[in-house]
């Protein structure tokens, strides 16, 4: 059951996203301050969920390597990205989502192992919280020049990998070493931590600048708040 949630919170939040870009009306103003609240929710998410948890499991150079990998892996993908699809086409925050998501998604369900409803809660609502107005931003980008049909098999292909990420984790990673899962969880780190250098932050101070700094704060402070709800 707890299982279930996640993975419908997952795909659910790509799928809206990428209905509400596509489909909806979505004004730049309010897409930026989405987008930087998301910013906000994921900076205090990579250093509590992510990085702290690495450096107990396996000491604070396996944590930093790890963290260095991932962002040089997003770096050197959202470089090509931009070189062979265009860096204005949504693909960035595509690669955003995946690169972090999965490595992230993984960890996500070995976390899940045991986990009470508060920790259910808090873990979806970050994650609903974190994708939703990313794929909207994404999927009305990229809508461009492509179908609508084929903009939003995309985004749930996208869904699809990242919930199985999920499941994949949940299933066949209990009892792996923790070496490995810290591993895991600070290459996602690193995915985060580049993918809001140049992808997240800037788009929402792009798209709206007078308010992104407001808007990333509370994002830090929804964040704060579910993670007190799962009494972390």
């Amino acid at each position: 059951m707890t299982m279930a949630i996640v993975v419908l919170v997952v795909s659910g939040a790509l799928l809206i996203g990428a209905a509400w870009g596509i489909f909806g009306k979505l004004r730049p103003g309010v897409e930026g301050f989405l987008i930087a609240v998301a910013g906000g929710s994921l900076l205090v998410s990579l250093v509590t969920e992510l990085v702290e948890p690495s450096i107990d499991e396996s000491g604070i150079w396996t944590a930093l390597a790890g963290l260095a990998a991932g962002a040089m892996v997003f770096a050197a993908v959202d470089y090509w990205i931009d070189e062979k699809v265009g860096g204005d086409s949504g693909g960035g925050l595509l690669a955003a989502l995946t690169l972090d998501g999965v490595p992230e998604n993984l960890a996500l369900g070995v976390a899940l192992i045991g986990a009470g409803a508060p920790e259910v809660a808090a873990l979806a609502g970050s994650i609903f919280l974190s994708n939703l107005p990313e794929a909207a931003g994404g999927a009305r980008e990229m809508k461009e020049g492509r179908s609508k049909a084929a903009v939003f098999g995309l985004w749930a292909a996208t869904a699809a990998l990242l919930s199985a990420a999920a499941i994949a984790g949940n299933l066949l990673l209990a009892g792996s070493s923790p070496h490995l899962l810290a591993v895991i969880r600070s290459f996602a780190a690193g995915a985060v931590v580049a993918s809001l250098a140049t992808e997240v932050f800037p788009k929402a101070y792009g798209e709206d600048r007078h308010l992104a700094g407001i808007a990333t704060a509370v994002g830090v402070c929804l964040s704060f708040a579910l993670g007190q709800l799962s009494g972390g």
